[in-house]
């Protein structure tokens, strides 16, 4: 997994480097100007070999200090450049200053803190068609909404040159865009072909707008010491799949592999409990058992066949096969219902207890001897939670909670509230802080779906599974496939991973399935797609 720096961690870093004499902030600045350049050329290599005109927006702090760099880095490269600037000279950082005045050494700075100077500034932008327009204005440091000239300026973009401005590119992020959220702080930022990130890629560049906005991202190496976060302010970027699957015990018997349970709802309900079940299977678990009503049966068995049927009639049923010690995960909630049977489901789920030894999850286990099955809750099983307080009171650190948004709004009402208020200042509510919230709530698990899933434990450890840029999956947005991804956790739980691995492991493989399937994919393909994934990755 790659850290994923807020606007303060990043900071915190450089100073810390500057401080310790290992690098001056304006060598830093240097770097960053000359890693712009780099990551221009890379992406469109026909811009290195012949001249080409730049325009170079400027702003107030040490992003546009980094401006200041690039613009004299390809004005010796030979292009021609302008470069306007947003505020007072006087007031610039120290090194800003610095690489402010080496330009003025080379060029003209164009002022555009007024009305009338960004209307000059577009008209003059405006003047070639075939050009760079880069955004140096405010990068990470933005705190507050763009109004007054800066926003006349990216307004008149927006409106007046789609089609002269050939290419876009942000330092660090699109103006507009909190670095933190993903998230526009009062007007929509203009979206960007490249954006160029320095050390380590931010949570706004995967989450809520800021994939769309920021086009595609380079991350630039500017020589800065890896620092540890405190565990419960890291936050992620899944890469990769965890090495429990491939652990797999040569010598093992099925049972070896754990079993899981899924609980199905009534007659022509068991679809989603069945696509479930094949995702369990699927991805490792050694056994997989549907539990329906009696009546449910014929139906399931028509369509089942390593997937093994028990009659599971009410609570006092569940009970009772819950006392086959070997079933060690659960996974209730898809086309369950949600009437008086399946709230006594749900509420025999949370309160059985057990005293065999069991593996110890990622984020721990109940203080005493006793400890329960770990539990995937999805779709029906959260309005049951919803409108039942004892139940959801009753949640523990084995539950993995996967709400999509409207799902997550019914649980967390007030946190959902949070999340879609305007954002007003930066750092601005992100869905970190509102899946960091709802899993201290709830006191487990909880996985936030969407193309920025994100995956947060009680004690703050948070990832993003990110289906944007190279990994997008418009696809998956299909009936049935969030059923097949509390399919893959409930497996990966049956196979002895904690409720974080599992969910952010089950996360990552849903979207490398449906990246591996491609266009046309329905949700019964990602579980039969897992075998090629699995060879791809050695498994």
């Amino acid at each position: 997994m790659t850290e994923l720096l807020t606007a303060a961690q990043m900071r915190a870093i450089e100073q810390a480097a500057i401080a310790s004499g290992e690098v001056t902030g304006l060598e830093l600045m240097e770097r960053a100007g000359r890693g712009v350049v780099e990551a221009i050329f890379e992406e469109w290599p026909e811009l290195r070999a012949t001249s080409h005109r730049a325009v170079v927006l400027c702003g107030p702090g040490n992003n546009g200090g980094d401006g200041f760099v690039v613009a004299r880095l390809l004005k010796e490269w030979g292009w021609e450049v302008e470069v306007f600037l947003y505020g007072d000279p006087e007031r610039l950082p120290p090194d800003a200053r610095a690489n402010y005045e080496r330009w003025v050494g080379m060029g003209e700075v164009i002022p555009f803190d007024t009305e009338k100077g960004a209307e000059d500034a577009v008209f003059l932008i405006a003047q070639a068609v075939d050009q760079v327009l880069i955004d140096a204005l405010f990068g990470i440091g933005l705190s507050r909404p763009l109004e007054g000239a800066i926003a006349t300026l990216l307004r008149s973009l927006d409106d007046k040159l789609d089609e002269s401005v050939g290419r876009y590119v942000a330092v660090d992020t699109p103006s507009g865009l909190c670095a933190d959220s993903g998230r526009s702080l009062g007007k929509w930022p203009r979206r960007a072909d490249l954006t160029v990130t320095f050390h380590r890629p931010k949570p706004g560049h995967m989450l809520a707008d800021g994939p769309y906005f920021c086009g595609r991202v380079a991350v630039c190496d500017i020589g800065l010491p890896d620092m540890a976060s405190k565990r419960q302010e890291r936050v992620t970027a899944i890469q990769g799949a965890h090495p429990m699957l491939k652990k797999a015990r040569i010598y093992a018997h099925k049972y070896a592999h754990g079993h899981a349970l899924i609980l199905s709802g009534p007659s022509g309900r068991g679809g989603a409990a069945r696509l479930a079940a094949r995702g369990a299977l699927r991805i490792g678990a050694g056994v997989v058992t549907v539990g329906c009503p009696l009546d449910a049966i014929p139906e399931n068995a028509a369509r089942l066949d390593a997937v093994m049927l028990r009659g599971v009639a009410d609570g006092a049923a569940l009970a009772g096969v819950l006392e086959d010690q070997r079933i060690n995960a659960l996974c209730l909630g898809p086309g369950m219902g949600t009437a008086a049977r399946e709230a006594g489901l749900v509420g025999v789920a949370l309160g059985e207890r057990r005293s065999e030894a069991r593996p110890t999850s990622a984020v721990g286990r109940a203080s005493d001897r006793h400890t329960r099955p770990n539990l995937v809750l999805d779709a029906d099983a959260f309005t049951i939670l919803s409108q039942t307080p004892d139940l959801f009171a009753a949640l523990h650190d084995g539950c993995v909670l996967t709400p999509h948004a409207g799902e997550f709004a019914r649980l967390f009402p007030d946190i959902a509230e949070k999340l879609a208020a305007p954002a007003t200042k930066g750092p601005a509510y992100s869905k970190v802080d509102a899946t960091r919230e709802a899993a201290a709530r709830a006191g487990c698990v909880v996985l936030y779906k969407g193309p920025d899933t994100v995956i947060a434990d009680p004690t703050g450890r948070c990832a993003i599974n990110s289906a944007h840029y190279d990994r997008a999956a418009p696809w998956l947005a299909t009936a049935g496939a969030g059923d097949v991804l509390a399919g893959f956790i409930t497996g990966l739980l049956a196979r002895g991973g904690g409720p974080f691995d599992a969910a952010c492991t089950g996360a990552w493989l849903h979207v490398e399935a449906a990246l591996s399937f491609g266009p046309g994919l329905i949700a019964e393909d990602l579980a039969e797609e897992l075998p090629k994934v699995f060879r791809a990755l050695g498994v």
